[in-house]
């Protein structure tokens, strides 16, 4: 089995099963969280009473740092099914090790909030860490979508893929039909163009012939 082939298949059924990866599943929920948190640090600052939302926020955070650990147990299982020394490794070895930074800096995050006062909006040295943590998410999503996209790791070939675009025999009989009504309408109306053409020349000949027996 070639490196590609191996990047494709799944080294446990806890990565999830062919063609069908548990890791951008999970992603969705520390991606969601941390997203919805930033907006209500933004938010915070914006009304009257923003001791809900640095609360919300705080929450939230710590859904999404749950949320990674488990999205990064998945991710870690796709990482061992890429071969070594390639560069969709050291894609992978990048986008890991900036997705432990970043949760690092959440779980900081939390415990920082956890020992503030909710009264007030979220400070903004607390909003500043959000931020900065939200970018290099960013630029993990980024190298994620490269390791799927681009280097196609379990993603399936495109063999598999091909079955989603197959037609069935009634689809292809029907496309067969309407490809050749297409052709008879096609040539009908070529025949009858042809057609008026000649009978458009045939009394102009006519009248020439005429012509040139006159005296």
């Amino acid at each position: 089995m070639d490196a590609l082939r191996q990047a494709k298949r799944p080294v446990s059924a806890l990565a999830g099963p062919y063609g069908h990866p548990l890791h951008p599943l999970l992603v969705t929920v520390p991606i969601g969280a941390w997203t919805c948190s930033l907006v209500f640090d933004v938010a915070s600052h914006l009304v009257g009473d923003p001791a809900f939302l640095a609360k919300g926020s705080l929450w939230l955070i710590g859904i999404g740092v749950a949320g990674a650990l488990a999205a990064a147990s998945a991710g870690f299982l796709d990482l061992l099914a890429i071969a070594p020394g390639t560069p969709a490794f050291r894609s992978a070895l990048v986008h890991m090790s900036l997705n432990l930074v970043v949760t690092l800096a959440y779980v900081g995050g939390f415990g920082w909030r956890t020992a503030a006062d909710h009264a007030g909006a979220v400070g903004a040295g607390q909003l500043a860490l959000s931020a900065a943590s939200f970018a290099a998410l960013a630029a993990s999503g980024y190298l994620g979508g490269r390791l799927a996209y681009r280097y196609g790791v379990r993603v399936a070939d495109e063999t598999a893929q091909a079955e989603g675009f197959a037609q069935t025999d009634a689809q292809a009989d029907g496309s067969t039909q309407a490809d050749g009504s297409t052709q008879a309408e096609g040539s009908t109306q070529v025949e009858g163009v042809a057609a008026s053409a000649s009978s458009a020349q045939e009394p102009a000949s006519r009248r020439l012939t005429e012509n040139e027996g006159s005296p």
